[in-house]
């Protein structure tokens, strides 16, 4: 297949097509919107607004000349902090309202709007299996819903770790938006249709980070089918630079999860990669991820725990690593 270079026109296109989804959900989020209930973990705010010395019950019970004024200020911010949280969380629980209720996968990017802390683990060897390289973060991070149909993505560089002479270091720096197209909940037709962009900067150095910028348009859908659930996405890494080193990759990801008692998530995945150009043109892999998630768990107020584990195992003759096991953290909020 034949694609042409990406350039900075396609930089700008992907730039205008972020400022568009924005400027689009901002101007839908308006004093119209339905008042969804706040949900009742979200944390009081005190309306004193001071320290807690100045919050005593001494301070509070003693009333001097001049102190109206400064206290109906400081409970006005406030306030004013209290309402933007719970406007905040509203539109949370609106995306949330507004979806199915799917499991994140392993390695298939999660086909629904969350909110949430990520942090995964993998150790995996190389083809041979002589060599074994484990990577901390996986880039995974913080997702936010800041309106009902997006989600942002910022993903720190995760730290890659080889038992070999190759030297340790920090990886790219990433980030994605999710926009949710289409969706109906359980009961209404149970599915997802989004488009996603993501990308990564070089932050990290070469084996560690691939040393050039690449952006990862993404189709995604998913579906219910009582208690399974289908979550695939299809997407392609376009390098801004260095094409004809890295090439272009098609990246195609199903994951089939089945739900237990609402707390336990068997599932299997095929993970898939076709290159086009660059030093692996024409090649392709593809892995079978069994794994099971279990979760989420209430830790306190809003913050959930989720967590779960698996392995990657090569499915091709063409691989270039094998048997890589992923622990995955999740904190939902």
């Amino acid at each position: 297949m034949a694609f042409k270079s990406p350039s900075s026109e396609l930089q700008f296109c992907f730039v205008a097509f972020l400022i568009f989804l924005f400027s689009v959900n901002l101007r839908a989020q308006t004093s119209s919107e339905i008042a969804y209930p706040l949900p009742s973990a979200v944390p009081s705010l005190s309306s004193c607004g001071q320290s807690p010395d100045a919050c005593s019950p001494t301070s509070a019970t003693v009333a001097r000349p001049g102190d109206s004024n400064q206290n109906d200020a400081d409970g006005s911010n406030s306030r004013h902090e209290g309402d933007w949280l719970r406007s905040w969380m509203r539109r949370v629980a609106k995306a949330r309202a507004s979806q199915p209720h799917f499991v994140s996968p392993l390695v298939t990017t999660h086909v629904m709007l969350v909110q949430q802390y990520r942090f995964d683990i993998s150790r995996q060897g190389d083809p041979t299996g002589a060599t074994v390289t484990s990577n901390y973060g996986a880039s995974r991070g913080l997702e936010i819903v800041p309106v009902t149909r997006l989600e942002v993505g910022m993903f720190p560089p995760s730290y890659v770790a080889h038992q070999s002479s190759v030297p340790d270091g920090f990886g790219d720096l990433s980030w994605q938006v999710k926009f949710r197209a289409f969706s109906a909940t359980e009961g209404k037709g149970d599915y997802f249709v989004g488009l996603f962009l993501a990308g990564s900067l070089p932050t990290g150095t070469p084996p560690n980070g691939l040393g050039h910028t690449v952006f990862s348009p993404t189709f995604a859908a998913a579906k219910g089918i009582g208690p399974c659930d289908v979550q695939t996405t299809i997407g392609v890494n376009l390098p801004a630079s260095g094409t004809n080193v890295l090439g272009r990759m098609i990246v195609f990801n199903t994951a089939v999860d089945y739900k237990i008692k609402g707390k336990i998530w068997p599932m299997i995945e095929q993970n898939s990669t076709f290159w086009s150009g660059g030093t692996l043109d024409g090649k392709k892999e593809v892995f079978l991820t069994p794994g099971i998630v279990l979760g989420s768990f209430p830790l306190a107020e809003q913050l959930h725990l989720s967590i779960g584990g698996g392995v990657q195992i090569a499915a091709t003759t063409f691989h270039q690593y094998n048997h890589r096991w992923i622990l995955s953290v999740r904190f939902p909020f």
